[in-house]
């Protein structure tokens, strides 16, 4: 009887204040059969609100029909039934028949001939739930899917399903917005409390995703007008302000007790307000610490929901007082507000987004959020809408995605002996994609094969070279420069990447050819060495000594430095003919140039 009396009120304050049902839009999520062959396919389905959606992945499982309670409206522990996944099985889906019947935890409410879809709208097209487990993902199927599986299930035919949640959200680039729709009442029982949970709890990771520029969060209010017939009533001027533009329910539902629904408005207005002045200032994130501090110091149980307090929680942040008064202005004033105007607006769907109709909403990347308010749930949820490789660290911790680089590598190339490794880890799953290591890029298809490239690459393994050390000496086929080629050595032959061998210079005869000379193969090159009193001279491969067997050596030699002189002098004299006949030179006579008058 008093759930009854409280529906009447809060239709009856629907209708008093201009509220309507709006553009509601269904979120989807794909599902993939892959048995049996006749009904193997793809098909859509419409994300629960009951249930915590896998946003960014994928579940696969094997689906049941319960012989008993087959519209899931009791719990399967009254009626002797488990679907507990017995080791190394697949999970299990639980597919539950809805029809004319809203399945709310294990309560059912028989709605004459309408249905009641998960978001609270009627429907008259019958359809059927598949739950998997208890509080995990849920997904709303097409009536003529369910009694299809349903035939298969009785032949006797196993059924698999494949629910995919990676595109649910969009992914287009390496930031993701987000705005959380939101209400500063705390009186609204179990709803409100969970709002201020949430907000107490996804605090921290908020502010680091908005403080290093990975999202960008905007808060958000709900109010409706009061219509123009009304705008005198008790009711309009206790739940309304700036003269029936903007209102809000009253918070105990009892207009004779408590807080109004002005209240309300004014403290949802403020909080708006601490965001903008906040945001201006460039630090929006203040807003986490604003509305938590205000639900710990302010509550409406200890009569502290007030300008007042709200006031002292804003000084102790160190935003602007008189700047969020400015923006607040006069409630009682028949003006617009230019924030509580833009709210209204912005509750109107546009595009991919529904209207806002129902607290708490949160819509990322413009598209409402399904499931549970819930940190961890939400995280994967905004993780889901970065572009693959783009997120932060924080999504690829433990407990908000499986590495799946550490299985394997991922499927991908790796060198063990440098630890290098193709495999990166992604909230979706991983990529196999060549690394840059030091500087130094890798090129090739990431899956078999990845090789250094460019300058400094011979720091990196080498280079993918053969490199070997021995006898206190070091070879590499490496060349630091910006091909990609592996060649082997000076002294050494090969295909320069698996194997470089020593060449014989002695036994090949490319070294050490002179009659006297000796030579000794080592390893990457060769010793040269004379008999007894010789000398080896390494510019001319031979050996010079004082005896008489080597005499000829010397006289080759002595023939060489006189040919040497001879040519000298003869270009010096050469020159000297040259340049006497232009000036004298100091060992000449000065020529006259004319001829002294006694001797004519």
């Amino acid at each position: 009887m008093m759930r009854k009396q409280l529906g009447l009120l809060v239709c009856a304050w629907f209708l008093l204040f201009g509220f309507s049902l709006g553009r509601f839009v269904v979120e989807k999520n794909s599902l993939k059969v892959t048995s049996p062959n006749s009904l193997k396919g793809l098909y859509e389905c419409a994300i629960g609100n009951f249930g915590i959606p896998q946003y960014g992945g994928t579940l696969v499982g094997m689906v049941v029909y319960p012989k008993a309670n087959q519209k899931a409206c009791k719990s399967f522990d009254d009626v002797d039934i488990s679907f507990k996944s017995k080791p190394g099985g697949l999970p299990t889906f639980l597919l539950a028949d809805r029809g004319e019947w809203w399945s709310s935890g294990y309560s059912c409410c028989r709605l004459q001939e309408r249905t009641i879809d998960y978001h609270g709208h009627s429907s008259r097209r019958k359809k059927m739930l598949i739950i998997w487990k208890n509080h995990h993902p849920s997904a709303l199927i097409s009536k003529s899917l369910g009694d299809s599986i349903k035939k298969a299930l009785s032949s006797g035919e196993m059924v698999n399903i494949n629910l995919d949640w990676t595109e649910a959200l969009p992914h287009p680039d390496e930031r993701v917005e987000y705005e959380f729709w939101t209400n500063s009442n705390d009186e609204c029982g179990p709803k409100c409390d969970n709002q201020i949970d949430f907000v107490k709890n996804f605090r921290g990771a908020a502010q680091i995703l908005e403080q290093k520029g990975y999202t960008q969060f905007t808060p958000h209010y709900i109010t409706w007008y009061c219509p123009e017939a009304f705008i005198l009533s008790k009711q309009c001027k206790s739940q309304c302000i700036n003269h029936g533009r903007y209102c809000a329910p009253d918070p105990e539902q009892d207009f004779s007790k408590g807080y109004d629904g002005k209240d309300v408005v004014v403290q949802n207005l403020r909080q708006a307000c601490f965001f903008k002045v906040a945001n201006d200032s460039g630090k929006p994130w203040l807003w986490w610490d604003y509305v938590t501090d205000f639900s710990i110091r302010c509550p409406m149980k200890e009569k502290k929901y007030n300008e007042e307090c709200a006031n002292q929680v804003i000084k102790s942040l160190g935003v602007d007082l008189k700047k969020i008064q400015q923006c607040i202005g006069d409630p009682e004033a028949d003006v617009v507000n230019p924030i509580l105007k833009a709210e209204q607006d912005t509750q109107i769907g546009k595009g991919s987004r529904g209207d806002v109709t129902i607290l708490p909403t949160l819509v990322i990347n413009n598209r409402q959020y399904r499931g549970k308010l819930d940190k961890a749930a939400v995280l994967k949820a905004i993780c889901a809408g970065f572009q693959e490789t783009t997120e932060p660290a924080i999504c690829l911790s433990e407990g908000i995605e499986t590495n799946e680089c550490l299985e394997n590598n991922g499927g991908c190339w790796q060198d063990k002996a440098a630890n290098i490794t193709a495999c990166r880890d992604t909230f979706r799953g991983r990529v196999c994609e060549c690394p840059i290591v030091q500087g130094v890029k890798f090129t090739g298809d990431g899956y078999t094969h990845c090789e250094a490239s460019g300058p400094l690459r011979c720091e990196i393994n080498n280079g993918g070279c053969w490199k070997k050390t021995q006898n206190g000496r070091t070879y590499s086929a490496c060349v630091d420069d910006n091909t990609k080629s592996c060649k082997c050595p000076p002294g050494f032959k090969g295909d320069g990447v698996n194997h470089c061998e020593d060449v014989n210079e002695c036994k090949e005869k490319l070294a050490c050819q002179c009659p006297k000379c000796k030579c000794k193969n080592t390893w990457g090159s060769y010793e040269c060495s004379c008999n007894s009193g010789l000398l080896y001279m390494q510019e001319h491969d031979t050996c010079i000594g004082n005896d008489a067997s080597v005499s000829y050596n010397w006289g080759f030699i002595w023939f060489i430095i006189l040919c040497l002189a001879a040519a000298g002098r003869y270009m010096d004299s050469e020159i000297r003919a040259i340049m006497a006949q232009y000036m004298p030179l100091d060992n000449q006579a000065e020529i006259p140039t004319h001829a002294s008058r006694g001797d004519i």
